[in-house]
């Protein structure tokens, strides 16, 4: 404890040195004390990321680079806001939240986190499953997923206990992070440097034109899907299907951006370390250069890999014009279902899954060779399918190793980090302190959870489409968090003499309504969007929450004006 103490001081000491030097200087010494923007790092650069990357990749090409950027500097704002106020208070934020700002928003904010930790951990331990199996081909045999699932638990496991260990424990747990967070970013990284350097390379002007936020594309197409829709008279049906398929990409990879349990992680995540007001301005570095910079480049990179081999492209395999490859086939089923969607649309008859052979074979050829290409454009990839269209651009080891060990570092990262939140979320809900016997039992929950999930609720092939659905959950509930700590940085019961004032203030608030529209906005769409297939028990839930908030708001102030009265 003692030297947990000193530490700290000596990194208060370095921090007050530090104001009077230069940017470089400060810069540098900022980045020695970095420690928790690395976690929200190593929990974002999921599958979810991964995925939200990959399908914005392929629906959008070069033209959504800007919309993973965007959405993470407006969930820095968000972050940053919360973590300024529980480095001004001193105040654990779920205890705060109750007592000063609204009791449903606060219990809404950790029961949601426990949901989202339970959630995101099983698609988490099947990207890892899948990463190890078939991109690094190990484990392969029958019983593999159930020891990939063990050796993932233990590893994240090992990782969360010299965290909880304080002290040297927390030291090498924020090595092992960082290194992870590396080994993923140059592992992608490392990918595109190759793609650049095979045949002509990649188009830079259009790649970074495409960091310019185009917010039309909300309502057009992307342009790589133009020249195919000229040739097909079913244009409006594939228009349709574009735009909706573009939209849903689109707020998958907003959600995927920051997450509800994020949120949760951060303030705790730093009064652990027993950070106050004094850290305040390395908090807003340490997010920039552990949170964004990481997630910035390797979800760009992911990004230009998808569109360069799928925007606008097919695979000649699928329409009869080339070799059927191991890709092809992971394709042929998607691609058959888009094409029965035309069939329905267009009011045939025919039924593809009914027919076998040469006779199946016929009522797709019959299809015009237009909507066979769009349909094959559409079919959804996932990572191997990425792998293994880049093997002979890069060949096999860059693709398929390279690229497996990032997709890995990505897996074991997120999931290390679900654990830790859990702890916290499950210490803070028993009013205990994030640490000991409780705080290990609620770490290992998303592991036994994920574990468990991975192999019993999922098939193989819907291994890594699961990131999309829990996407879309994840954004449903993100702007519980954004509303409480927009009205925790104006609670003068709370911040006190910390809180902003004039024309700071100002701006701090039209940013963070900015950040909480835009949450709004895509967890809106996110439940309405899938109505039809969720039902309307989303809707009622999000319509009884905040109700339930309202009541609840204007009961507290009813109390304190009771109070104010006697």
């Amino acid at each position: 404890m003692s030297h947990s103490l000193d530490k700290l001081e000596q990194d208060r000491h370095s921090l007050h040195q530090l104001k009077s030097q230069g940017s470089l200087t400060k810069a540098l010494g900022y980045s020695r004390l970095s420690a928790p923007g690395w976690l929200q790092g190593a929990i974002t650069l999921g599958g979810g990321s991964l995925a939200g990357s990959l399908y914005l990749g392929v629906i959008g090409g070069y033209q959504l680079m800007w919309l993973q950027p965007l959405m993470m500097v407006l969930g820095i704002v968000m972050l940053s806001a919360i973590g300024y106020v529980a480095l001004s208070t001193g105040e654990r934020p779920f205890q705060a939240i109750n007592r000063h700002v609204n009791p449903v928003l606060g219990w809404g904010w950790a029961i949601a986190t426990l949901m989202a930790n339970m959630v995101w951990a099983m698609p988490q331990f099947a990207l890892g499953t899948a990463a190890m199996r078939q991109n690094l081909g190990v484990f392969k045999g029958e019983g593999g997923a159930v020891t990939c699932s063990v050796i993932l638990f233990v590893i994240a496991a090992v990782v969360v206990w010299f965290y909880d260990s304080g002290g040297r424990g927390i030291k090498i747990f924020d090595a092992t992070l960082k290194i992870m967070v590396a080994v993923v970013v140059l592992s992608f990284f490392g990918v595109v440097v190759a793609m650049s350097l095979q045949g002509a390379g990649l188009p830079w002007g259009r790649i970074l034109a495409g960091f310019i936020p185009d917010f039309s594309l909300l309502n057009r197409i992307a342009d790589g899907f133009s020249p195919f829709l000229e040739k097909t008279v079913h244009t409006e049906f594939w228009r349709s299907q574009i735009l909706s398929s573009q939209r849903d990409k689109m707020v998958t990879a907003a959600a995927t951006a920051v997450g509800i349990n994020m949120t949760f992680l951060l303030p705790y995540s730093m009064l652990k370390r027993g950070w106050d007001k004094d850290f305040r301005g390395l908090a807003v570095f340490d997010l920039s250069i552990g949170l964004f910079i990481p997630f910035l480049l390797a979800t760009s990179c992911v990004v230009i890999a998808s569109a360069t081999q799928f925007h606008g492209r097919y695979d000649a395999g699928l329409l009869n014009e080339g070799p059927r490859t191991e890709v092809t086939e992971k394709l042929a089923g998607g691609y058959e279902r888009a094409l029965q969607n035309l069939l329905s649309n267009t009011g045939s008859d025919t039924v593809l899954s009914e027919l076998e052979g040469t006779a199946r074979m016929e009522a797709i050829a019959d299809i015009a060779q237009a909507d066979r290409q769009l349909a094959a454009m559409l079919v959804s990839r996932d990572a191997n399918t990425l792998a293994l269209s880049l093997e002979g651009l890069t060949g096999k080891n860059v693709a398929q190793y390279v690229f497996g060990i990032g997709v890995l570092g990505m897996a074991i990262s997120t999931i290390i980090i679900l654990m830790l939140i859990n702890g916290f979320t499950i210490c803070e809900i028993c009013n205990r302190p994030s640490e000991g016997i409780l705080y290990r039992f609620g770490s290992l929950l998303p592991g036994l959870t994920g574990g468990i999930g991975a192999l019993t609720l999922w098939s193989s092939q819907a291994k890594f489409y699961v990131a999309q659905p829990t996407s879309i959950f994840g954004m449903m509930l993100l702007p519980i968090a954004y509303a409480t700590f927009f009205l925790m940085m104006n609670s003068r019961s709370l911040l006190g003499e910390h809180l902003p004032s004039g024309g700071r203030r100002i701006a701090v608030n039209a940013v963070m309504l900015v950040a909480l529209g835009a949450a709004t906005v895509g967890a809106g769409w996110s439940i309405w969007g899938k109505r039809e297939t969720i039902g309307w028990t989303g809707v009622m839930v999000a319509i009884c929450f905040i109700v339930a908030a309202v009541v609840a708001h204007f009961w507290r102030a009813g109390k304190i004006n009771g109070q104010q009265e006697n």
